[in-house]
């Protein structure tokens, strides 16, 4: 199968360091063209399911703008320019809770959207995860560090409570996975 190619590509938004909108002119392997493609870039990010010495699952419970009342959420946050994601996974996990982990696990690399880019999610499985430091982070919204069981997890990721797609996504994988 062939691949879409880009012909052109046009500034049409930049608001660093989180969103840049392009039109793009494509061709289609048959030879078409498409004018105006919409086409975002935003910056790359991790998720980290993070399992306790204990079995323990660090969750998140806050809130976030675009979604209504609260989440759960797993560790995330944006991977610097120039930062490979396991390093932004780690900085993260010791940021936002204070763990960090002996062992690491690529849960895998995925387009956040196929047709208009968005970035790229870098998913993390850390296990063996203990108190290292103190919280530091920086986050704008409300959140409280939750220590959730397997059941609990599972019961929140059949309910939906992870209500931000890549959350539920790497959630999911690392039940599998665990």
């Amino acid at each position: 199968m062939e691949t879409w190619k880009t012909i052109d590509c046009k500034l049409l938004l930049d608001m660093p360091p989180y969103l840049k909108v392009e039109a793009h002119t494509i061709q289609l392997p048959d030879g078409r063209k498409l004018e105006n493609w919409p086409w975002l870039i935003s910056p790359d990010f991790i998720n980290v399911v993070a399992l306790t010495r204990e079995g323990e699952y660090l969750c998140f419970r806050q809130t976030k703008y675009g979604v209504q009342g609260t989440t759960l959420a797993p560790v995330g946050g944006y991977v610097d320019a120039g930062e490979d994601p396991l390093a932004a996974a780690k900085r993260e996990l010791l940021e936002e809770t204070g763990y960090e982990a002996p062992h690491w696990e690529n849960l895998g690399q995925f387009r956040v959207d196929g047709n208009r880019g968005n970035g790229t999610a870098h998913f993390f499985l850390a296990r063996e995860a203990y108190p290292a430091a103190e919280i530091d982070a920086d986050d704008l919204e409300e959140q409280v560090l939750l220590k959730l069981s397997r059941a609990e997890v599972e019961a929140a990721v059949q309910r939906g409570a992870f209500k931000v797609l890549p959350w539920q996504a790497v959630m999911a994988l690392a039940l599998l996975r665990w």
